[in-house]
């Protein structure tokens, strides 16, 4: 297993990790198979987007839109509750086939992390299943 650390800058904000993650792929020597990704916080998540510009500032806004305000009872800070449940429901990790030493995306598509509630440095550990 390896480890990627990324820091974030802001409060909420959506990170392109691709190139990251194709470092490491050449760097490990991955040939052919599947990249496992796993965040480990619960106020972050993984997942695959489209980055055109304003994009992530979309989907931050859509996010924020979708968590109700209510009266939470999470014990050390009430506040930031939304942002456990977004992270939930987006989840917190991806699983992406690698094929000649690079990640298979989309034409559009990015790696991309999610902070719901930086800066903060994340851990990411990553995982690879070689095919036969």
């Amino acid at each position: 297993m390896h480890q990627l650390t990324i820091t974030t800058t802001k409060h909420k904000e959506i990170v392109d990790i691709t190139e990251e993650v194709n470092s490491l792929i050449q760097k490990q020597s991955w040939e052919e198979g599947i990249c496992h990704l796993f965040v480990k916080h619960t106020t972050a998540a993984l997942t695959t987007a489209d980055l055109d510009p304003g994009t992530d500032l979309d989907m931050l806004d859509a996010f924020e839109e979708m968590i109700p305000k209510l009266k939470y009872r999470h014990p050390h800070d009430p506040s930031h509750v939304g942002d456990h449940i977004m992270s939930s429901l987006i989840g917190p990790s991806v699983t992406m086939p690698v094929q000649n030493g690079k990640l298979q995306l989309g034409t559009w598509q990015r790696v991309v992390l999610i902070e719901f509630y930086g800066p903060r440095e994340r851990t990411i550990l990553a995982s690879f299943t070689k095919l036969q």
